[in-house]
């Protein structure tokens, strides 16, 4: 979340606002705990936040609750059937920002495992079935694998314990590939993860890039720089008056495609010459 806080804050100086001279930054975090988020929202709003940036569902639906003008920067999953907003053209509440198709993104993800194992048959999917931003991404990348005939292997987590259980689980029946649903919980225990992939040998790809110069395979997402940056666009139009229910949400137009060869070398898998050549950044 570093990274990403320091893009929002370049993006906010773009604008005329500078931490310490005009803007206050206020943050909280709940460490995967989701049942912490609705208290520190509210804590957020005791402090008279003018606005709110989330990065997360759960944090999301709380803004929404507490009626604090909000802007998702990243990771609600679609605004609309999760009920954060009535449309994307018209959000009609306290709440706007960057939202991204999960639907496309996930064929598109699985076309990319399908490229670099044409016998792709079976993939294990990974998310947290407490947080439903990420249970409907999870259903949009089910309804593509069953559109592209993959079969899925659902591994749903709701717990660091979790994990032990869905590596079980592929130890039992051996998928082709993993893909990670990316939220609070999956990106607090990536590291477990990846090694779990490294040791078995298992091709996995994942949402950000960030996770693959931590020693992942592969990821296809948003650029989460254009995100944010974006987002910071929307905070400076509210903290000047727009209501964010005017706003209209808006989709990514960046998104990058990453490959580490390190790690595929590490796994014994060659990668197509196809393939890199449409990669936005080879990691060596």
């Amino acid at each position: 979340m570093a990274e990403r806080g320091a893009v929002l804050f370049d993006g906010l100086a773009k604008h005329g606002y500078m931490l310490g001279h005009n803007l206050v930054h206020e943050a909280r975090g709940a460490s995967g705990k989701l049942e912490l988020v609705p208290r520190l929202m509210q804590e957020l709003k005791a402090a008279g936040v003018d606005v709110v940036v989330t990065v997360s569902y759960p944090a999301a639906a709380a803004a929404k609750v507490s009626g604090v003008p909000t802007v998702l920067a990243s990771g609600s999953g679609d605004p609309v059937k999760t009920g954060l907003v009535e449309s994307l053209a018209h959000p009609g509440g306290n709440v706007t920002g960057i939202a991204d198709d999960a639907s496309i993104l996930s064929t598109k993800r699985l076309s990319l495992l399908a490229a670099m194992l044409p016998k792709l048959h079976r993939v294990a999917m990974l998310w947290n079935r407490d947080d439903l931003g990420m249970s409907m991404r999870y259903d949009a990348s089910a309804e593509a694998a069953k559109g592209a005939g993959i079969i899925v292997q659902p591994l749903g987590v709701r717990e660091p314990d979790d994990f032990n259980e869905a590596f079980e689980a592929m130890k039992r029946d051996p998928p082709d590939a993993i893909l990670m649903v990316s939220d609070s919980l999956t990106l607090l225990n990536r590291k477990r993860v990846i090694d779990y992939a490294a040791a078995h040998r298992l091709p996995a790809i994942y949402e950000a890039e960030s996770i693959v110069r931590e020693g992942g395979l592969m990821s296809y997402g948003a650029d989460s720089g254009e995100s944010f940056d974006r987002a910071a666009a929307m905070v400076d139009l509210i903290l000047r008056g727009t209501k964010p229910a005017d706003l209209p949400v808006e989709q990514p137009t960046r998104y990058q495609f990453v490959i580490n060869l390190k790690t595929a070398k590490s796994i014994g898998l060659d990668i197509p010459a196809t393939l890199t050549a449409l990669a936005d950044e080879v990691i060596e």
